[in-house]
C-alpha cells in the first residue's frame, strides 16, 4: 500500500548574482539618464517624474517601459514638470537663505531656529520623495494629484513621510560629503529606494489612494 503524500511547493527560484549586478547596472544607468536630461534644470520635473514612472513599472511587470513610451511621457509632462522645477527651486532657495542668515548671525534665534529649519529642509525633501513616488504610480503625469495624494498618504501614515525624508537626506549626504562625483548613479538609487520604503511602511494608505 503506497501512501499518497501531498506535493510539495517547488521552492522559488532565488536571483543569482547575476540579477543583482544587472538590477544594479539598470539603475545605474536610469540614474545616468535622468541626470543628462536634467542638465537643462527646466527639465528636471519631468526627467524625475519619467524615471519614477518607468521605475515603477519596472517594480511591477519586471521589465523597463520601451524607449519611445518614455520619450513620450517625457515630452507631455516637459512644462508641468518645469512648473514643478519652479516650486521645488524656491522653496530651496528659502531654507537655504534661512539656514545662511542664521548661520552669519543675521538674524536672531540661533541654534534652535537653525534645528528648526534643517527639521523643515528634512520634511520638504521628504514630502518631495513622497510625491515623485506618487508621480510614479500615476505614470510620471498629475504634479498636483500626486501632491495631494502624497499629503493625504503623510496624513494617514506620518511614518511614510519619515521614510521618504530619510532616504532622501541619506542621498543628499552621500552626494555633497562622500561621493559627490558618482551623483548620477545615487539618483536611480534614491528613487528606488523611495518606491521600496514608501510601499512598504504606507501599505493599505497607498493602496487606499486613488492613483
Amino acid at each position: 500500500m503506497t501512501a499518497n503524500w501531498p506535493e510539495q511547493p517547488a521552492p522559488e527560484a532565488r536571483p543569482d548574482w547575476r540579477d543583482t549586478l544587472r538590477n544594479g547596472a539598470d539603475l545605474a544607468l536610469l540614474g545616468i539618464l535622468t541626470t543628462l536630461a536634467a542638465v537643462p534644470v527646466v527639465t528636471a520635473g519631468a526627467a524625475v517624474g519619467t524615471a519614477s514612472a518607468a521605475l515603477h513599472h519596472w517594480i511591477e511587470t519586471g521589465s523597463w517601459p520601451g524607449t519611445r513610451a518614455a520619450l513620450r511621457g517625457f515630452g507631455r509632462t516637459l512644462l508641468p514638470g518645469a512648473g514643478a522645477t519652479a516650486v521645488a527651486g524656491v522653496v530651496a532657495g528659502v531654507l537655504a537663505l534661512n539656514l545662511l542668515a542664521l548661520g552669519r548671525g543675521a538674524v536672531p534665534g540661533g541654534p534652535v531656529l537653525v534645528a528648526v529649519t534643517v527639521a523643515l529642509a528634512v520634511a520638504a525633501g521628504g514630502f518631495a520623495g513622497l510625491t515623485v513616488m506618487r508621480l510614479g504610480r500615476q505614470g510620471g503625469q498629475g504634479w498636483r494629484r500626486a501632491v495631494r495624494g502624497a499629503a493625504r498618504i503623510a496624513a494617514a501614515r506620518p511614518v511614510a513621510l519619515l521614510a521618504g525624508a530619510g532616504t532622501v537626506t541619506l542621498a543628499a549626504l552621500l552626494c555633497a560629503l562622500v561621493l559627490p562625483v558618482l551623483t548620477p548613479l545615487l539618483v536611480g538609487y534614491t528613487l528606488f529606494g523611495l518606491h521600496t520604503a514608501i510601499r512598504r511602511v504606507a501599505g493599505s494608505a497607498l493602496a487606499s489612494t486613488p492613483e
